[in-house]
């Protein structure tokens, strides 16, 4: 069984890098990657089977595809804190030449990124593509990708989910991110959308909810009856609930911190609330 302590220990860590990433260069979207600290942790520490060295083929291992790019604080912490590149590398997130730049992109050969991504929409036909390529080349492995709830008003998303179902792409778990949030406010404000959970269902899909999506033993449990239903004809959806700017309580309950970054007064309230675990950058 996984360490959850040690899991919880590196999260607050997580979140320290997400706020001194953002500060620094007073650019970012601290928001969403403070309520997804939790998930990528779970995946990237426990849940996905991968190959100690990176290649951009990925045969052999399970994949990840981040849809939602600006996220990419956090995806940046988590790829260094579990071994992909140097912690000290986050030191130069979106400066002019880093490789870390604000959304991921690929020409400068960044360890784990396999995509460039943050044109929202285009992450589940991505991650798509690898799920029918893993099939085509007899590789068991699964595909998992991230997504945001705002993000599913973009249309291509719909014309994907429909084909996922239709061509039976049972090898993917999409998980969607359901903090309610976007950068102009709340999701039912800007373009209500229903029930995701009726939608997916709907489009032919089986659908997990994890209800507790800020708790490291919620996603493993939920991730694992993901995983059970993989095989079995039907592309997997996860419905992830968070809560944005999770972890530091000025930035919970309001979309204000999306793409904001903490001052200096607010990054040290941000650091005090989540005491240093593995040592910063």
């Amino acid at each position: 069984m996984p360490n959850t302590q040690q899991l919880e220990d590196l999260t607050t860590q997580v979140r320290r890098d997400i706020l001194r990433m953002v500060h620094k260069v007073n650019s970012g979207h601290p928001g969403g990657s403070l309520g997804c600290a939790e998930f990528f942790v779970a995946l990237y520490s426990e849940i996905m089977d991968r190959k100690d060295q990176f290649d951009m083929d990925g045969i052999g291992e399970d994949l990840f595809f981040l849809s939602n790019g600006h996220i990419s604080p956090v995806y940046y912490s988590v790829l260094a804190r579990t071994g992909y590149f140097s912690s000290d590398e986050l030191n130069t997130f979106r400066l002019i030449n880093s490789r870390l730049q604000g959304h991921p992109t690929t020409h400068e050969g960044l360890e784990g990124i396999r995509i460039a991504s943050g044109s929202l929409g285009q992450g589940m036909s991505i991650a798509l593509g690898a799920a029918q390529a893993k099939k085509l080349n007899g590789d068991k492995h699964l595909v998992y990708s991230l997504h945001g709830d705002g993000e599913l008003q973009e249309g291509q998303n719909w014309e994907a989910i429909m084909y996922a179902s239709a061509k039976k792409v049972d090898n993917l778990i999409a998980t969607v991110d359901l903090n309610g949030k976007q950068i102009d406010g709340a999701t039912d404000d800007v373009l209500p959308m229903g029930s995701i959970k009726a939608k997916f269902e709907a489009f032919g899909w089986t659908v997990i909810e994890i209800e507790e999506g800020n708790n490291i033993d919620a996603i493993f449990k939920g991730m694992a009856k993901a995983k059970a239903e993989t095989g079995k004809g039907k592309p997997v959806c996860v419905l992830l609930t968070t809560m944005m700017g999770n972890g530091v309580d000025f930035m919970m309950h309001t979309h204000a911190w999306h793409g904001k970054a903490p001052n200096d007064e607010q990054l040290k309230s941000a650091l005090a609330q989540n005491p240093e675990t593995l040592g910063d950058y």
